[in-house]
């Protein structure tokens, strides 16, 4: 799994799968992200887009989305953990805040 690579890569990942949070609404999910401090990565972009823009312009706080590209298969965790690798040391000089969302 993901996660499990990207801990072993010193980055601080949480699954929902692991959390048993698989069935909650993107928006829920979103939120709890949010509550513990946390960027959510997914590859649902259609509904992440919608959420993040809707959290935007209602002011609620989120931690921000990471979208997973669709050339990053998901029988490959590796690879997706990698992605996460380098996004987060090219952001490591950038202030510790993001709300917005990005693409992996």
């Amino acid at each position: 799994m993901a996660a499990e690579v990207a801990r072993g890569l010193d980055l601080d990942v949480l699954s929902v799968h692991e959390l048993g949070r698989i069935v909650p609404a993107a928006r829920d999910q979103l939120r709890f992200a949010s509550e513990e401090g946390r960027i959510f990565l997914t590859r649902n972009h259609r509904d992440f887009i919608e959420l993040t823009v809707e959290f935007y312009r209602a002011g609620e706080a989120y931690s921000g989305v990471l979208l997973v590209r669709r050339n990053l298969p998901n029988d490959r965790p590796e690879r997706i953990a990698h992605a996460l690798k380098r996004w987060a040391d090219a952001r490591a000089d950038m202030p510790a805040a993001f709300d917005g969302a990005d693409f992996l």
